[in-house]
């Protein structure tokens, strides 16, 4: 590493000056929230992705949580998951009593597998939560049949999956079930902390608008309130953000397309690694992070620790989080889901973002395959 070659970063948002205009002239207005300028990012946002309404909140955990309750789902209830994920897509269930229940994830897709979901449904089922992870669109479909079939609920954890496609050819986010999204600073836009939560109705969009101001109503008094709440709204300043972010939103999911399109290209020749499945139109994944699985028996940490001595960060990703001491005390056990504790065990994210060229890419991939003894 010298300084013609200084360290890559592992995730970087593209803020530009469509963005510091915006926030400045929040901050200069004095209505720092709850303004016009969030009720703007959330039509805006609606528009593009084709739905009624949109709510911003705080982040896209506080959007699951709220999707939570407006499902209805409490103590006693089970709610069927995938435990390759990140953390907060059971947490969302914990915070109202519900027990997440886990069931294998598909080799390929990595997404919760259909089959294994429904054979976890039982007598306390209430719901589906699956996940479109690394941005790969989840089976709705299946989803929906399942749900059907069982009389279950969806709420559909598309955090990192923003502008992606499923299998009908729409938008993930845009079927009607209640679905979130998350607005971090490695995500496909980003306001830096910040989600959105798409209600299934009017009835329910009016109780998230309320949830999410401590329980205030739009018309009460703002010391009056009506319901339990919490503080999960978005800031104007925050909005302003993503505001700019939405209007160029198909740009920037481009941008990270093409940085996929040079990874696939450079690592296809790497033997043994696994690289994220392709596409099978109409649905198109949207590029969230660039994971790539090692293969067996390979010591991922050394691996990791060497691209780190080259400048190429990288990081393990996604955990299984049925193994957390937190969701084991439910118990689970190591060896339960071996798809999904075998990919666990071997992924690995690498820099990703529009800002990388086709010599970062070039660098990436060739420390990386010296660090797999394939340079």
């Amino acid at each position: 590493m010298t300084e013609e070659n200084p360290p890559l970063d592992l995730a970087r948002p593209e803020i530009g000056p469509e963005e510091e205009r915006l926030v400045v002239e929040v901050l200069r207005s004095g209505r720092l929230s709850l303004g016009p300028v969030l009720e703007k990012f959330e039509r805006d946002f609606a528009a593009w992705l084709g739905v009624e309404d949109a709510i911003a909140v705080s982040s896209g955990t506080a959007g699951l949580h709220l999707g939570v309750r407006a499902l209805g789902w409490g103590p006693g209830d089970e709610v069927v998951l995938s435990p390759f994920t990140f953390v907060a897509s059971a947490n969302c269930l914990l915070y109202e009593g519900v027990k997440p229940v886990f069931a294998d994830i598909d080799p390929v897709s990595l997404n919760l597998d259909p089959a294994a979901a429904e054979a976890a449904v039982g007598e306390k089922t209430v719901g589906l939560l699956p996940i479109d992870i690394f941005g790969q669109p989840a089976d709705l479909p299946a989803f929906e049949r399942i749900a059907s079939d069982h009389g279950l609920a969806i709420l559909e954890d598309s955090c990192q999956a923003l502008g992606a496609i499923d299998s009908e050819g729409r938008k993930v986010g845009s079927r009607g079930n209640v679905s979130t999204f998350a607005f971090y600073a490695n995500k496909q836009m980003s306001t830096g902390e910040g989600g959105m939560v798409i209600p299934a109705d009017s009835g329910m969009a009016e109780v998230m608008r309320s949830e999410r101001n401590q329980g205030r109503a739009i018309d009460m008094d703002w010391l009056d309130h009506d319901r339990l709440g919490f503080n999960y709204r978005m800031s104007d300043v925050t909005a302003a953000i993503g505001v700019a972010q939405v209007a160029r939103l198909d740009q920037l999911l481009a941008g990270r397309e093409e940085v996929a399109r040079l990874y696939l290209d450079r690592l296809a020749a790497i033997p043994g690694l696994e690289l994220p499945a392709p596409d099978q139109a109409p649905a198109r994944r949207s590029w969230f992070v660039f994971p790539v699985r090692l293969p067996e028996g390979v010591d991922r940490d050394g691996v990791i620790r060497q691209l780190g001595e080259q400048g190429v960060p990288a990081k393990a990703y996604l955990p299984s989080i049925h193994l957390f001491p937190h969701l084991a005390d439910f118990g689970y056990r190591e060896g339960q889901f071996p798809v999904a504790e075998s990919v666990a065990a071997r992924s690995m994210a690498l820099p990703f973002h529009a800002g990388l060229d086709e010599g970062d890419i070039d660098r990436v991939g060739t420390a990386l395959a010296a660090a797999l003894g394939a340079g």
